[in-house]
């Protein structure tokens, strides 16, 4: 590791138990992750200093960390922009894997070619993890097949991202209406997904939980206890719509956390306290009202559904 780099991963490790400390009180207060703002999973596209700041306005307590801004800055100017989240109570989320691996060989590689780099720039500034979707379906290939090409593929971007410090998370997707939508049925469990991560055989790399997907394949409190704080690399929060059976909901239509309670989050965020989860939970509604609305109301928006969800903790 290089020293800045030393440097970066350090004052974020200081940064994250301060973080800690504010959470205290009540049953929240034996948790450890993050409500943590992603702008691009509620519609939000602002400057990313400007959007630092929103986030810490409206309470949020990490955000996911944008590579292409992080890497643009020089020594002294990451360690100002880093002493300046500190100061505001912020630590940092999640990435999104700029990787298309769900495609042709081609676009695959292309995407490889600049892996090293996003990854440089995300280990300088002390960020820890990288997360992605599998596509639940196939119309060319068989679920065998395409279980060989994703532990294939996605082995060797665990490999880049864990030279560099990053763990890996892998999102199943749960509804039946996308799974069924295709010739060939693929991963959309959480139990498929641990088999996936096996084969893929790199220790840096585990599951991005959410809740939506969590209920829309059938699991329980249950599953989530029988994982370790180490397999769990994100989470996501989200609600359902009322009135339609989990077979029939649709991916791209949900509601933001606890607004209108189909989905169980206590038991998801009690689960995730109980065993010692410490990462990043975030919003992910896709929503259609909530995208309409301004960048600075959306935040808020979502900052309060968040807060009313983790108040049922404990």
């Amino acid at each position: 590791m290089r020293r800045r780099e030393f440097l970066a991963t350090a004052a974020l490790t200081g940064l994250a138990a301060s973080n800690r400390s504010l959470f205290g009180g009540g049953a929240q207060g034996d948790r450890e992750f993050t409500m943590d703002l992603v702008p691009g999973m509620i519609g939000v596209g602002l400057p990313y200093p400007r959007l630092v700041e929103l986030a810490a306005g409206a309470g949020f307590e990490s955000v996911a960390p944008d590579a292409g801004y992080l890497g643009s800055l020089d020594d002294e100017a990451l360690s100002g922009f880093l002493a300046s989240m500190e100061a505001k109570g912020l630590v940092f989320g999640a990435a999104g894997l700029p990787v298309e691996f769900r495609r042709d060989a081609d676009t695959f590689r292309s995407g490889m070619e600049d892996l090293p780099g996003f990854a440089d720039a995300l280990g300088r500034a002390g960020v820890a993890r990288v997360g992605t979707w599998l596509m639940p379906r196939s119309d060319e290939l068989t679920y065998l097949e395409n279980f060989k090409r994703h532990a294939e593929r996605l082995r060797e971007v665990a490999s880049v991202l864990g030279d560099r410090g990053l763990r890996f998370g892998l999102e199943y997707v749960g509804p039946k209406t996308m799974w069924t939508a295709a010739r060939y049925p693929f991963v959309h469990t959480m139990a498929e997904t641990l088999e996936l991560i096996g084969a893929i055989d790199r220790d840096n790399v585990g599951l991005v939980l959410d809740s939506w997907h969590w209920y829309t394949a059938g699991e329980s409190a249950e599953d989530i206890r029988a994982l370790t704080n180490a397999q769990v690399i994100a989470c996501d929060l989200n609600d359902a719509p009322a009135g339609i059976p989990v077979d029939e909901q649709v991916d791209n239509k949900r509601e933001l956390p606890a607004s209108t309670g189909v989905i169980d989050v206590k038991a998801f965020l009690d689960s995730l306290v109980a065993i010692g989860y410490d990462g990043p939970v975030r919003a992910e509604p896709f929503n259609a009202p909530l995208n309409a609305m301004g960048d600075e109301e959306a935040i808020e928006a979502v900052a309060g559904a968040m807060k009313r969800a983790f108040a049922k903790i404990g």
